[in-house]
């Protein structure tokens, strides 16, 4: 599946739009992230369990996002975009999303 965040393919024509793809996961922080996350803000710099938290989200999100281009039998997903929104208190939702397309070779 080619995923990518430009309008267009080199190479490639985009002969059908098929839909929107999307894909999500809703992460919580932990405790213990949570306490050393609380201690590295008092010292400064960054805060690799979180970072490692959202980056793991964002490939869970892609992949949901791929597998619901795949069930559209997309050949790409094109203008692919992230959202971020908290859903409560510790807890973010990542969405990934784009526009499901099927090419062909020019």
């Amino acid at each position: 599946m080619l995923i990518s965040t430009t309008d267009i393919v080199p190479g490639k024509e985009i002969v059908e739009v098929i839909d929107i793809a999307r894909g999500s996961t809703v992460r919580a922080r932990n405790i213990g992230r949570d306490i050393f996350a609380g201690l590295k803000n008092l010292i400064g710099g960054e805060i690799s369990e979180y970072t490692k938290l959202m980056a793991d989200a964002r490939e869970e999100a892609i992949d949901r996002m791929i597998a619901d281009a795949e069930s559209l039998n997309a050949d790409a997903v094109i203008n692919v975009r992230f959202m971020t929104a908290m859903v409560m208190q510790g807890a973010s939702e990542i969405l990934a999303y784009g526009t499901a397309v099927k090419l062909r070779d020019k």
